[in-house]
């Protein structure tokens, strides 16, 4: 029976990875901080469970999540870094701590957490990595945030890592869904009750698009067809014209001002 690790499982994006892997067939190891949530989660799942408290922004955390990856008796065949946060605040209105958190969860857990399960995959000549980015990172459309850049470096990552293990049997894939009905936005303090409908996707679909594009070893996902558009537009166009766009978007969908 493969085995998935899921960071971020206590909710959204990683709740539903965690219920389309177990029925899968995967046998399955929950990260969050949340450990009520977890524990409420794998009872509902079949197959076998495992729960691991972490705050993967600390360094106790990422240690703890990157141990349980390199355990050569205990393989993990799939890993999705899908924990991750966003800030309600204009750069000129935040700290340094609340910045260094959100890199610390965004960036360094996801590259601490894929080099310590890629080495053995590579060594098992099988195994894959979907790490959660997001559409915002192809253009700095949010102006002031960290986030977009954050996942900017998520996708990069991703490709880089996906070219390195190329002819290995593993797979690196960057995952880059747009907004998604999850608890990300509320838990952010990020009010969304104004965005038009047809902009949101199913957390569920998005996961299945995920597994399926991985599969077909794809280094990036796009789920949503008008998702897709938006991102070889967002690749494409003229950067000024995207710093005019983002002047203009400033303080509205996604993007709330403190």
């Amino acid at each position: 029976m493969p085995t998935a690790l899921v960071t971020g499982a206590s909710a959204g994006l990683g709740a539903a990875f965690a219920r389309e892997l177990a029925a899968r067939g995967h046998a399955l190891v929950l990260v969050a901080r949340r450990g009520e949530r977890l524990e409420a989660l794998a009872a509902e799942l079949p197959g076998p469970v495992e729960v691991l408290v972490a705050d993967l922004a600390t360094t106790e955390g990422a240690d703890a999540v990157a141990a349980r990856l390199s355990d050569p008796g205990r393989p993990v065949d799939l890993l999705v870094n899908n924990a991750g946060r966003s800030l309600n605040r204009s750069f000129l209105r935040s700290t340094p701590e609340l910045e260094e958190e959100l890199l610390r969860l965004n960036v360094h857990a996801v590259m601490r957490l894929t080099l310590a399960a890629l080495p053995g995959m590579v060594e098992r000549g099988r195994g894959g990595i979907v790490n959660v980015s997001s559409a915002s990172g192809f253009a700095a459309l949010m102006p002031g945030s960290t986030y977009p850049a954050s996942k900017a470096w998520v996708t990069s990552f991703s490709e880089s890592q996906a070219l390195l293990v190329r002819g290995t049997g593993v797979r690196v894939m960057a995952l880059c869904p747009g907004y998604v009905r999850t608890e990300f936005h509320e838990a952010a303090g990020i009010d969304m009750s104004r965005a038009p409908s047809w902009i949101w996707l199913d957390a569920e679909r998005v996961v299945r698009a995920a597994l399926a594009d991985l599969r077909r070893g794809r280094a990036v996902s796009v789920p949503g067809r008008r998702y897709k558009v938006a991102v070889a537009f967002m690749r494409y166009a003229p950067r000024g014209f995207l710093r005019r766009a983002a002047v203009l978007g400033r303080g509205r969908i996604g993007h709330e001002e403190q």
